[in-house]
Formats: structure tokens, C-alpha cells, sequence
């Protein structure tokens, strides 16, 4: 389908449905995101100049970053400053903006003007691995500037199909060293190279984990995390990420606001939006570390793809949150299949 027909089609389905999301558009339209971005007649492909395009992004002052996958979203308002960028992985590291940037999956890049300009990236298969747009107080002048310096005439890419994952049967996994090393784990990203070593999935490593250190919940866990939390003024910490990007929120949070199936926090310069219908899993998880037991919440979707982790605030040489061990250790009387509390 060439460009034109594209945002043509695309044209009369927003015209028969105005609120209708341009990710979820293209998957109607039987097209990537990317690529209907792509055809999107304001939009300018952008030179994958990454440390230029994140370097420069500083001098715009605040800014909304966005990551998601298909069940989350999470917004961020900030400024973009302590970018590092070594290689093919980058992060930002400030109160507001905190990324972890796994750049091999970032391909694709477009400004799309508008009345609210934004910086869109894409991977290889034309999913959104992170956004940015304008706010109230942003440098917009700045901001289009440094767009327009990285504008790039090269042709975009046909998104290629996601390439298939070879999954480890259980029977094929050596549980006993699995568990053995999960006990041993000193740093909470060791945890990324004992799936590694192993070959095994997260949900997968779940199920086969020690038993003190994991065990299935309800997913309404996810509320009475929120929901306690809210009321408590506890400082937490949500993870969203995909492929390419991982996007943290650390902090309170005040307003949760469920609105059909998802459930949301509305607070002043952070906003998450889950789509509780898309949780099949939840798991309390203990990892092991120099400064005592870590605890979270993930949460997982049919295809065992992580949508969310919870954890307390931490700060490096101290333990967890008194408060965040006992709210998690209260989350195991919520048995799976648990209804979730009405909205």
C-alpha cells in the first residue's frame, strides 16, 4: 500500500471514529504505527542520530516523554538532561526523566508537527519504542530547531517481521543450578544474565524459581498497590518498558482513576495507564542483593511479555522501604483468579 492510500485510509477511519488512537488505527488499517506515521504528510524522517537527537534535547527545557507496550502506558514530564549514551545503550538519569535505552531496537525516527509537535521513534517492525512531545513551558522554537537539523531524505525502511524466539521447555532447564544461582544473586541485573545463562523466559523463570523467591498473585494486586500506596504516601517505583525502552516513575502517587478497562493515575507530571483486561499474570518476586531481600510486583500479558514492575523507592547501599517489604508482603493473600475490586 503506498503512502497516500495509506493516510488516505487512515483519514476516513479518524473521520468515522475521532477518538481513535493512531496505534490502534494502523492495526485495524493492517498496517505498523511507524509506518502510518511514516505516510503521515507533516511528519519528517530524522537522521537515527541518537546522541544528537537526545544530546540536544535539553535546550527545549520540560518535555513529555512516552513509553508503552500494548497494555501500559507511561508519561513523564521533565527535562531531558544526563543523557548517556555508550554504544548501542543510553540512559537518563534525572527525578523526572529516567530511561534505560536499549538503542539496537531504535531504527526509526520521525518529528511530526502539528499543534502538538512530538519526536516519534520506532524499531524494525514499525512498534513505538518511545515519544516525545511538547508541554506547556517547552522551548518550542529550540525544540523544532534541533528537528530540523537531523531532517534525513533516506526512504523508510518496510517494517520486517519480528524474528521468532526459540522457548526452552522445562524439562530442558537445570531447576536446581537455576535456583541455586537465583539464591546467590547479589544485584538485582545479575537477574538478567542468570535468564540468560540459563535460557529461559521471565514467567517461565518464575514458575521454576525458588519458591520463597517467587509466588503467582492475583492482578488485582496491581490496585491494592496503587490504591495503598495513594493513601499512605508511600514512594514507589513503576517500570514500563518494551524492546527498546524502559521508563521509571519514582515517587507517590495520589489520583488513581480506573475508567473501564484501565486502570490510571492522573497525577501533575505523571500519568499511567494500564489495560487491566491485557494482565494475565501477577508475580511477587524476591531477589537477593548486597543490601538485603529486593521485592516487586511484575505483571505479565497472555504471551508472557512483561507489562509492569513495582517496586518501593531504593536508594543504592540501603535496604528497601520498611513500609513497601510489608504493603508487598500483604499482596500474597490475593490468590490467582482473585476478582479485582469494583471499580
Amino acid at each position: 500500500m503506498t503512502a497516500p492510500l495509506l493516510w488516505q485510509r487512515y483519514l476516513a477511519l479518524k473521520a468515522e471514529q475521532p477518538k481513535l488512537r493512531m496505534r490502534d488505527a494502523a492495526a485495524r488499517i493492517g498496517a505498523s504505527e511507524g509506518e502510518l506515521v511514516a505516510a503521515d504528510p507533516s511528519a519528517t524522517r530524522l537522521k537515527p542520530d541518537w546522541s544528537a537527537l537526545l544530546g540536544g534535547l535539553k535546550a527545549a527545557g520540560p518535555l513529555l516523554a512516552l513509553t508503552r507496550n500494548e497494555a501500559a502506558v507511561h508519561e513523564k514530564t521533565g527535562v531531558y538532561d544526563h543523557v548517556q549514551i555508550e554504544g548501542r545503550m543510553g540512559l537518563a538519569l534525572n527525578p523526572e526523566i529516567d530511561l534505560r535505552l536499549f538503542l539496537s531496537q531504535w531504527r526509526h525516527a520521525y518529528a511530526v508537527a502539528g499543534e502538538r509537535p512530538s519526536l516519534q521513534v520506532f524499531d524494525q517492525q514499525g512498534e513505538a519504542v518511545h515519544k516525545i512531545y511538547v508541554v506547556e513551558g517547552t522551548d518550542r522554537a529550540a525544540f523544532e530547531a534541533l528537528l530540523a537539523a537531523q531532517a534525513d531524505r533516506a526512504q523508510a525502511v518496510t517494517p520486517e517481521p519480528r524474528p521468532a524466539t526459540e522457548r526452552k521447555a522445562d524439562q530442558d532447564v537445570d531447576v536446581e543450578a537455576f535456583r541455586q544461582e537465583w539464591r546467590e544473586l547479589r544485584d538485582t541485573h545479575e537477574f538478567f544474565g542468570l535468564l540468560r545463562r540459563h535460557g529461559v523466559e521471565r514467567t517461565q523463570a518464575l514458575r521454576l524459581a525458588p519458591p520463597e523467591f517467587a509466588q503467582q498473585v492475583g492482578v488485582g494486586a496491581v490496585d491494592a498497590v496503587l490504591n495503598s500506596a495513594a493513601g499512605s504516601g508511600l514512594s514507589i517505583m513503576v517500570f514500563v518498558g518494551n524492546a527498546g525502552c524502559v521508563q521509571i516513575h519514582t515517587g507517590p502517587v495520589h489520583r488513581i482513576a480506573p475508567m473501564g478497562p484501565w486502570l490510571n493515575v492522573l497525577d501533575p507530571g505523571f500519568n499511567l495507564h494500564l489495560r487491566m483486561d491485557l494482565f494475565t499474570e501477577a508475580w511477587l518476586v524476591r531477589k537477593p542483593t548486597v543490601d538485603g531481600i529486593v521485592t516487586s510486583l511484575e505483571c505479565y500479558d497472555a504471551e508472557g511479555s512483561l507489562i509492569v514492575q513495582f517496586f518501593g523507592e531504593r536508594k543504592p547501599g540501603k535496604p528497601e522501604l520498611a513500609a513497601w517489604t510489608a504493603l508487598a508482603d500483604g499482596l500474597a493473600a490475593i490468590a490467582p483468579g482473585t476478582p479485582r475490586p469494583a471499580a
